[in-house]
């Protein structure tokens, strides 16, 4: 059941950084600012519910792709939300190049737990 707990802590920190962006950080962002972080957000919310799918999958099948999915899930909120948290708040341009790395690695994720359904 490591991927409820995955999943359930990644739920945890997503409401938390929803919540901070809509009350700390609303008068400190320009509304462009925002709408990036709030993307992050709603990724990184809908994918850590897909860990529950994961954690479901794992306990009715034992192909080891199951655990890609929650690997490549997991990496993608880190890189795909974690790079536009970072854009957000700091402005670097940079951190958007990163953004793209996190969708490849959110997409790997939904093709192996497709791939497991039988």
């Amino acid at each position: 059941m490591i991927w409820a707990k995955i999943a359930s802590t990644l739920l945890f920190i997503g409401v938390g950084l929803g919540a901070f962006g809509a009350h700390a950080l609303k008068e400190k962002l320009t509304p462009y600012a925002i709408d990036v972080f709030k993307t992050g957000v709603l990724y990184h919310l809908i994918h850590a519910l897909g860990l529950f799918a994961v954690a479901w999958i794992s306990t009715i099948n034992n192909d080891p792709r199951i655990f890609w999915a929650g690997i490549f899930l997991t990496v993608g909120i880190v890189l795909f939300s974690g790079s536009l948290y970072l854009l957000a708040v700091t402005g670097i341009k940079m951190f958007g190049a990163v953004t793209p790395l996190g969708g490849l690695s959110f997409l790997t994720g939904w093709v192996l737990l497709f791939l497991t359904i039988k």
